[in-house]
Formats: structure tokens, sequence, C-alpha cells
């Protein structure tokens, strides 16, 4: 059955602590929806109705638009082992780019990785918990280091052309404003990540 809370419990604290992936749901007012796993330590609690979570560079850059042009998100976690549970966060989310005046205070939440891209602050306003019953077990072997080597691999000059050309417009042609706000232009020859 589920429940709803109107923050972060301690126990959905907890739970979120031991948590390996997590789920970031968004949509325009148009187009189309994205849904996006996510992992690497990169997801903090910061107060009962406040998380933020790193974004590393990826193939889109859909979560950004979307949040630009409307900021209602949803985060989801559940259970691959242990006691079947689904924990959701509804919320008003904003995005930290690398040039606005708070990405410092933000990034520093969590461990330098290659290729942070965004920081995204969720204020929520709902928590909901379900059974998860119908989620599989899984065991947890580790986390990937693809995502970490091909960015290191890139360097900093890699990563801002690749941002360039592949993280600039959602699929639907939104703007994600990836380089204007974090400073880059066009052509630099650094970007600015830690």
């Amino acid at each position: 059955m589920g429940k709803q809370f109107p923050a972060l419990e301690k126990k959905h604290i907890k739970f979120i602590q031991a948590q390996k992936l997590f789920f970031v749901g968004t949509a325009a007012q148009d187009g189309r929806v994205n849904v996006s796993p996510k992992g690497m330590d990169s997801f903090r609690v910061l107060d009962a109705n406040t998380v933020a979570w790193l974004n590393l560079t990826g193939s889109g850059n859909e979560t950004s638009a979307h949040v630009q042009q409307l900021p209602r998100m949803t985060l989801m976690m559940c259970s691959f082992e242990g006691a079947p549970v689904i924990l959701r966060m509804y919320g008003t989310a904003t995005v930290r780019h690398q040039g606005d005046r708070d990405w410092d205070r933000h990034i520093e939440l969590f461990p330098q990785l290659p290729g942070s891209r965004q920081v995204f602050v969720l204020k929520i306003d709902l928590v909901q918990t379900s059974c998860g019953y119908g989620v599989p077990l899984f065991d947890y072997v580790g986390d990937r280091d693809g995502l970490n080597k091909w960015a290191e691999k890139k360097g900093d000059r890699g990563i801002q052309k690749y941002w360039t050309k592949n993280n600039q417009v959602s699929l639907d042609g939104q703007p994600t404003e990836i380089l204007e706000r974090s400073g880059i232009e066009e052509r630099p020859s650094k970007l600015p990540f830690f």
C-alpha cells in the first residue's frame, strides 16, 4: 500500500543512503518524457525537503532542457535486495551550471568526477513509498568505470567539444544552456571543471 509524506523521514534517508541507483524523470511542456538511470555516488540529501544530484556528461542533456522550461522532477529509488520498497520524491528542480554563482557550493558536495556537467537541486513537496513487490532481486557488484575513463581520456577540451556537439539541445530542440551557463565560449581552450 502506498504512503505519502510531506518530507523525507529518517527511515527514508537511511534507505536513500543505501541505494546505488536512482532514476530521474522530467518532461517539458511538449515533446518527449525523459527517464534516466543515475549512479556513481552522485546523490545527496541536504535536508528533509531538499536533495541534490550530480549530472555527468552523457549522450544527451534532456534533464537540463526540461527543467529550465518546466521545473518539475520526479526521482525514484527502489530496493533490489532486502525488503521491497519503492521511494519517489516529487518536486521543483533547479539546475546549477559551472558558471552559476553557487556552483562551487554545490559541486563540493560530491567527489571530483571527470565530466561533471551540472548539479540539480530538488525541493521536495511530496514523498511517496510503495511496496515494490514487482521489482526483481539483484546483487550489487560495483560501479562501472567506463564513463570516468571516457571523460578522462577526452580531457577538458574534448569534453567541451562533446558538449558543443551533443549537449546543447534536447531531442526536441530545447536549449540546455550548457555552454552559456558554464561560462564557456564556443571555442575556449579550457573548461573550468575544478
